[in-house]
């Protein structure tokens, strides 16, 4: 019900794959592993008419990737689409939802200041991810490994191969997690009326 991964092979026709995820899928990642390629990313909030790019800053854009075709509980849908469905090519899918008290697939809008993501955690969240969908922005990556505090905090940017970033994008909360407005970094964190996406894990 939180997290399934499934190896396939494509096809190179529009096809559906199933999962045992037991929920249906609020973010879809594929990647193609015996060659180049991007990692193309289904979120709910944007739709199964658009995607976003793990190893890419872009906004969300307009794609057949998925077929116009949500997953559902048992499947997801692809098109014949090189990037998520070459024939004979070999591809990896990682697939997330919701499961109450552990983890949460959600968007917010920004409001420019800070604001609580209410995630329904009773501890706060050990792990975040974040997105502009919007506009171009880095996925920010925290952890209370990493640390989640009342303050500056490390994170990953994702779709870069620099070492760790220091800011406070990021506050505790026991429901889940607070994000702030960082001046230097506006479209990675909260500005005002912009959409983001997020997971985070409990």
């Amino acid at each position: 019900g939180f997290f399934d991964l499934v190896a396939y092979e494509g096809t190179g026709v529009t096809r559906t794959i199933s999962h045992n995820l037991g929920a249906v899928p609020e973010l879809l990642i594929t990647k193609r592993r015996d060659t180049t390629g991007n990692w193309n990313v289904y979120s709910s909030a944007t739709g199964a008419s658009n995607r976003l790019r793990l190893d890419q800053t872009v906004a969300s854009g307009s794609t057949t990737l998925w077929n116009d075709t949500a997953p559902t509980s048992s499947v997801f849908t692809l098109r014949s689409n090189s990037g998520v469905n070459a024939s004979g090519g070999d591809f990896i899918a990682f697939l997330f939802a919701t499961l109450p008290g552990i983890s949460k697939v959600g968007s917010y809008t920004g409001n420019g200041t800070s604001q609580t993501i209410d995630c329904g955690f009773s501890a706060g969240a050990r792990f975040v991810l974040t997105k502009r969908t919007d506009s171009t922005s880095n996925w920010n990556l925290f952890n209370s490994e990493l640390g989640i505090v009342a303050g500056s905090e490390l994170r990953l940017e994702l779709n870069t191969s620099d070492a760790y970033q220091g800011s406070d994008f990021l506050d505790p909360n026991s429901s889940g997690f607070i994000v702030n407005y960082v001046t230097s970094n506006d479209n990675d964190s909260n500005i005002s009326g912009a959409s983001y996406i997020f997971l985070a894990i409990a």
